[in-house]
């Protein structure tokens, strides 16, 4: 089992540039492959990109695609996203996720879930 944390959410402008991190405890943070979620407020969770275990591997929205980096430290245990360019709309709340086979954009199958951190971006 493994617990995920995330941080780094905040206010920001639109045009603007924030970096998320996940911090993970309690497991083989290396043996996970991680992705990032986010649900804005009325709207269906959705999925942003995931990154495989080995850093590789990257699958990314398209409305992100550009924008929107994903990276891992395993040696830290720790995810990150770095989201520039930021748009209103892209205000949520963004959650971590980890599962040990590749699943892709399959939010439903992921076995651990962050508490999440509120993003919101002002126009």
């Amino acid at each position: 089992q493994v617990q995920l944390v995330e941080s780094g959410g905040g206010l920001v402008q639109a045009g603007g540039s924030l970096r998320l991190s996940c911090a993970a405890s309690g497991g083989t943070f290396s043996s996970y492959h991680m992705a990032w979620f986010r649900q804005a407020p009325g709207k269906e969770r959705e999925f942003v990109g995931v990154v495989s275990w080995n850093g590789i591997n990257t699958v990314y929205a398209d409305s992100v695609k550009g924008r929107f980096t994903i990276s891992r430290d395993n040696a830290k245990g720790t995810l990150y996203l770095e989201m520039n360019s930021l748009k209103h709309e892209e205000t949520a709340v963004y959650y971590c996720a980890a599962n040990s086979k590749w699943i892709g954009e399959t939010d439903s199958s992921y076995d651990y879930w962050g508490q999440g951190t509120q993003v919101t971006v002002s126009s």
